[in-house]
């Protein structure tokens, strides 16, 4: 049976070059970068050349990359790190209703610290304005933190804007984007966009899992997000993941070099698949921004079908995928993102997520096609919703 893997916003493998670059780190050169012989010098210059490469993926100066275990730590490392350091300045923290629940749950638990949170809407396409993050800076505000791309649908925000305008204000409001659905896959340039902080994550830039980076700009207040030892600047304590880090430097390196050629092939084939999609299949709907979406990601939701339903069926013709809907997770609800850009609860739960990688190619994109109509229609054919003539 032919497998097709599309759901590289969830995870990538990791690249043979990166695997190879990691080995000799488990074994012959396994040393503890904190230590002064030339085991721990070894594996500190590894660390280094990683910091290197990623800082120079985004942008930045080396010096303002700090290596984490990976977005989520990231994410309430940037958020928790300057609500806890500038909490005298104010307490309010705005962001948006689509964010990864890295951010939301984080929010939310600061919110109960005392902090306030204002959590932006969107429009249908998943944007947040840039007027709405203005008019909703009070006295008491001290972090924006907006992702730079939705992980579900795909909408890629407005962040250079939003950091024009916050640098426009008499006062500093510290901006954060979690950054981890981009880098790698789109331009992304810390100065460009404007932020102070931004979150990254190397397995999804066929990277090894466990490691990320927060991106600090220098001059920021944060405090550390873990405490003990000095490593990371005395930023980030506990002894570095070697192995893992020096895999996301050279996955940094592969993803910059690539990155325009990845780009253009990865446009081709989501543009072949929506429109393959739309044409072939009634009652569909796509989600996100038609243009202004990341080069791999197409999300519609398909009415009258549960998206649970829908992922089995395409695992059982080898096809893996993902679904906006949690049901997997045990949760009723549908995912957070596609009510907040105004879908109804039944349609929301019909979506589907399919996300192209470096290795897919046409005649992948050829096969879902194939496959997916008639998965569709069979399930449809069994849903007491679906009319059995005309329809919405």
């Amino acid at each position: 049976m032919k497998r097709v893997y599309m759901d590289h916003a969830g995870t990538t493998p990791v690249r043979r070059e990166v695997l190879e670059a990691m080995l000799p780190y488990f074994t012959e050169r396994f040393g503890n970068a904190s230590t002064i012989y030339s085991y721990g010098r070894e594996a500190k210059s590894a660390i280094e050349e990683a910091r290197e490469k990623v800082a120079h993926l985004i942008g930045a100066d080396p010096r303002e990359v700090f290596f984490t275990a990976g977005g989520t730590e990231s994410d309430n490392w940037a958020i928790r790190g300057i609500a806890h350091a500038n909490k005298e300045k104010g307490k309010h923290i705005i962001t948006s209703s689509i964010e990864h629940h890295a951010v939301l749950h984080t929010c939310e638990d600061l919110e109960k610290e005392g902090f306030k949170v204002t959590y932006l809407p969107v429009d249908k396409y998943g944007l947040v304005k840039v007027e709405d993050v203005i008019n909703a800076i009070t006295d008491e505000t001290i972090l924006v933190t907006i992702m730079h791309a939705n992980n579900e649908i795909g909408t890629i925000e407005p962040i250079a804007e939003i950091g024009k305008a916050l640098k426009k204000l008499d006062r500093k409001i510290y901006f954060h984007t979690d950054a981890v659905q981009t880098v790698g896959k789109i331009p992304v340039n810390v100065d460009e966009l404007g932020v102070d902080l931004l979150s990254i994550s190397a397995h999804k830039i066929y990277g090894p899992k466990g490691v990320g980076a927060l991106y600090i700009r220098k001059g920021t207040k944060i405090k550390p997000f873990m405490t003990g030892g000095a490593q990371e600047n005395k930023r980030r304590a506990g002894t570095e993941n070697v192995p893992g880090i020096v895999g996301f430097g050279k996955a940094a390196e592969l993803a910059e070099k690539e990155l325009m050629e990845q780009y253009e092939k990865l446009s081709y084939l989501r543009d072949k698949l929506i429109k393959g999609i739309m044409e072939r299949i009634p009652h569909v709907i796509l989600n996100g921004h038609p243009t202004q979406r990341l080069p791999h990601n197409v999300n519609v939701c398909f009415k009258y079908i549960e998206g649970e339903s829908l992922l089995l069926n395409l695992d059982m013709k080898g096809i893996c995928a993902s679904s906006g809907s949690a049901c997997t997770s045990g949760s009723l609800e549908p995912s957070h993102v596609l009510l907040a850009i105004g879908l109804p609860h039944e349609i929301a739960h019909g979506s589907l997520r399919l996300t192209l990688g470096r290795d897919n190619t046409e005649e992948d994109v050829d096969y879902v096609l194939e496959v997916l109509p008639g998965i569709v229609e069979k399930l449809r054919s069994m849903s007491p919703l679906f009319p059995s003539k005309g329809g919405n």
